[in-house]
């Protein structure tokens, strides 16, 4: 696609199993996003990670105002979240891309505060401001996340203090080139997309950004941070091999 052609915007939201969250969710970001009249309009690309319930149905009917597209990439099994956003950079169009989770807890009018960043890639964070988190995770949870952060600092695969926030704002082409690197599959993604650009040599701006913890009995805290430390030691493997 000519650059000329590209929307402004690609919001790019991996979704499994989320039938139910989706419908408020598309709203909010859609009405968003229409207020922002972006030039070249936007789109939001939802990825179904090979959902069981009604996902794929929610983003179809949904009607989206005018200039705002809605896409659906459907993954035909279910593959972790990683792969999702994999495909779905690959697949976005956006002179931008903004990564943000079904649950929305980070509002979408916290794009407008990663812009103002002025980098090739803005990463919302949990760990600079703590007072913007309106509503804080289980002790274990943020306590393990915290810990597993300053594990990945003392790995030297990043720097930020907060790898995990789900919103993320990308230069998209840059979005495009960088998902054809990445490997992993898993809630660990964050860490290899974050290290293989710093790898590039690429600006990235950690932000504090408003965030609110949404209940998910899929996120199972021990097991889910022992893996992504696991994958997180690949992904050092990877590297330091020049893969």
């Amino acid at each position: 696609m000519a650059e000329a052609h590209r929307p402004y915007l690609t919001v790019l939201i991996p979704a499994y199993n989320e039938a139910l969250r989706l419908p408020r969710t598309l709203e909010r970001v859609a009405a968003y996003l229409w207020g922002r009249q972006f030039a070249g309009g936007a789109e939001i690309l939802v990825v179904d990670d090979g959902s069981q319930d009604a996902t794929a149905a929610t983003v179809e009917r949904f009607v989206a105002p005018p200039g705002i597209a809605v896409r659906l990439l459907q993954l035909e099994r279910n593959q972790g979240k990683g792969a999702a956003v994999r495909h779905g950079l690959a697949a976005s169009r956006g002179r931008w891309v903004l990564l943000s989770d079904a649950d929305l807890a980070t509002p979408i009018e916290e794009l407008a505060t990663l812009e103002a960043a002025g980098a090739p890639v803005a990463v919302g964070s949990r760990g600079l401001r703590r007072e913007l988190i309106q509503r804080r995770q289980p002790f274990p949870r943020d306590l393990l996340g915290r810990l597993f952060n300053a594990a990945l600092r003392l790995l030297g695969l990043t720097r930020l203090k907060d790898t995990q926030c789900g919103f993320k704002l990308l230069e998209g082409e840059l979005a495009r080139q960088v998902a054809s690197e990445l490997r992993l599959d898993g809630f660990a993604y964050d860490v290899e997309l974050l290290a293989r650009l710093e790898r590039r040599g690429v600006p990235v701006r950690e932000v504090p950004v408003r965030w609110v913890h949404v209940d998910d009995s899929r996120v199972h805290t021990l097991s889910h941070g022992f893996a992504m430390l696991r994958d997180a030691l690949r992904v050092r493997r990877w590297l330091r091999s020049g893969r």
